[in-house]
């Protein structure tokens, strides 16, 4: 009997690390407050990259709703056979198997992880500033930052965002949000750093 309750508690045991999303996704004020570690990450993001804090807030937000272990889409083998993952993104950034080795080669360090919020929100500045260096799109540029970073630098320097009418339209989606979150920081910005954040 023993045996056979160990794999499902287990399995609680190991849902129960898992870190859920915030209950209030829509406003930056109530995420960190109910996660203040996460404001403690965006706060070092934005020092180390120069990364706004509303604006990779914003992009996780479209990427992964704050999902720890959010994944894309599967295909289909004639419409109804699993097959594989449309891409290898993965985690809070949705980011790429390949375009984490190059971040944990350049910046991230080989025990950085894709499900980990201040690695990935740390994998984001990093991109974000790359996006800034290599096309010169600002960092406050949620619209130009957000294509930069689905359509990879050279996609973005060859416009191929213009044949993706629906990319614009979640890229505008971005901007709005991070405008969103940029309004309601500064409501709170004061009082969050306050709560006893250290260098």
């Amino acid at each position: 009997m023993t045996r056979l309750l160990l794999p499902p508690l287990l399995l609680l045991a190991l849902a129960g690390c898992a870190t859920a999303p915030p209950s209030n996704p829509e406003n930056i004020c109530a995420i960190f407050r109910e996660k203040p570690d996460w404001h403690d990450a965006a706060l070092k993001v934005q020092q180390k990259w120069g990364a706004p804090v509303p604006v990779p807030m914003a992009m996780m937000y479209q990427e992964s709703s704050f999902k720890q272990d959010a994944v894309p889409p599967r295909y289909y083998f004639l419409g109804i056979i699993p097959w594989g993952r449309v891409s290898s993104a993965y985690g809070y950034a949705q980011a790429k198997d390949e375009t984490w080795a190059d971040y944990k080669k350049e910046a991230g360090g080989w025990g950085s992880s894709r499900d980990n919020f201040a690695d990935a929100l740390d994998f984001m500045g990093w991109y974000m500033s790359k996006s800034q260096r290599i096309n010169g799109v600002s960092k406050w540029d949620a619209y130009g930052q957000y294509l930069n970073y689905h359509e990879g630098w050279t996609g973005y320097r060859n416009r191929s965002y213009d044949r993706k009418a629906w990319l614009k339209t979640v890229s505008q989606k971005v901007q709005a949000r991070a405008e969103k979150f940029t309004s309601q920081y500064k409501s709170c910005e004061g009082d969050l750093t306050r709560g006893g954040w250290f260098w």
